[in-house]
């Protein structure tokens, strides 16, 4: 058996050899991918471009504005002299938010009476608009405290807080979207370079009339797929290797987890993925065809209904229900619970579980399909 699947293997191999363009493309478009999505793909919020409309010009005014200035969430953009000026600055996308500070800020203060300061925000973004409206909430916060406090002191008095907020971010302590990115690109390449190159390897050999002979072989069905499925494995294994290495170059992402976890867990996503690959090679007649499908059911459902980029759990049920047809979202959960929190097994079992039994269908299906096309033949 092992000689058997070990020619197999050396066959694939060589047909890889043979083939440089295919194998640059293989290694080289996961670190680009990688640096496309870390610096492209970027949901942090820094420097926000602002206008400030100051009626009413004073120190206090002033004081605020340059609160806002100092922070490296803002970008003062310009300074807005009428109300005519502020449809200019948002139609024309020179500011994301407008201040407006009212006449009688300083006196409304100074006279320990409340006043209100407007921002009008470009809420085409709904994510960014939400974000700017925090920040400018925070920011405003923090300015009252340091008015309240100055006001205080002239007048003899403590600044008394009762509650102290105190937050503190684990596994990801400066919010980098990039870190959160980096699990989810893994599995999306390892599937799409599994689920691809196993369904044409096995569609290749259909195309030149060759399978029919490996099937009148003395090689058994789990010996051909072993020795067509282990040189991708192999490969995928390589291009998550390159990945963690560039995530760490590039993005400073470090491994907190399990290597042998990962290998382990690493694996069984393989074994998932390429059970997908033989049973589109099963449906399809030729490479084109299996080509096409491959990259339909493995880049696409990865991307979107995986967690990648978009949450589940903010879903219609009905949606979350269909995102179980990618084994990508189960090695999601599997590689952010290793690589960002350094967790065991016991916080992802399940996701261990379900890939498991993802497998084990994918399989009885090719099993199923596979001898009624050779009944009907």
């Amino acid at each position: 058996m092992f000689k058997r699947t070990f020619a197999i293997i050396k066959k694939e191999t060589r047909q890889l050899r043979r083939d440089t363009r295919l194998l640059a493309v293989i290694f080289a478009f996961p670190v680009l991918l990688l640096i496309m999505f870390g610096y492209a793909v970027n949901f942090d919020v820094k420097n926000v471009k602002i206008a400030i409309y100051d009626q009413d010009r004073s120190e206090l005014s002033r004081d605020f504005i340059n609160s806002l200035n100092s922070s490296e969430y803002f970008k003062i953009t310009g300074f807005i002299s009428n109300n005519n000026e502020i449809n200019k600055y948002l139609d024309q996308k020179i500011a994301i938010c407008i201040v407006v500070i009212p006449q009688d800020f300083s006196k409304s203060i100074n006279s320990s009476r409340e006043t209100s300061i407007q921002f009008l925000i470009d809420g085409v973004d709904a994510n960014t608009g939400s974000i700017v409206q925090n920040y400018m909430s925070a920011a405003t916060a923090r300015f009252n405290q340091e008015v309240n406090a100055e006001i205080l002191a002239r007048t003899g008095g403590k600044l008394f807080i009762p509650i102290s907020l105190e937050t503190q971010f684990w596994f990801n302590s400066d919010l980098k979207t990039t870190r959160y990115l980096i699990p989810g690109l893994i599995a999306m390449i390892l599937i799409v370079t599994a689920v691809i190159t196993v369904a044409l390897s096995f569609v290749r050999e259909k195309e030149k009339g060759t399978m029919e002979q490996l099937n009148v072989s003395s090689l058994k069905t789990i010996e051909l797929i072993l020795g067509k499925t282990l040189p991708f494995v192999v490969i995928a294994l390589v291009n998550a290797a390159l990945i963690l290495l560039a995530g760490y170059i590039f993005f400073g992402v470090e491994m907190k987890g399990s290597y042998l976890l990962l290998l382990l867990t690493t694996l069984i996503f393989l074994t998932a993925s390429t059970s997908l690959g033989i049973f589109i090679s099963i449906l399809s007649d030729s490479q084109q065809v299996a080509f096409t499908a491959a990259t339909f059911v493995s880049l696409l459902p990865s991307l979107i209904l995986s967690s990648f980029i978009f949450p589940i759990d903010s879903m219609p049920w009905i949606i979350q229900i269909i995102t179980n047809v990618t084994p990508a979202k189960f090695f999601i959960e599997i590689l952010r619970a290793i690589i960002l929190r350094g967790v065991g097994i016991t916080a992802f079992w399940d996701q261990i579980i379900y890939l498991l039994i993802f497998t084990t269908v994918l399989i009885t299906l090719a099993s199923v399909v596979g001898k009624r096309k050779a009944e009907a033949a």
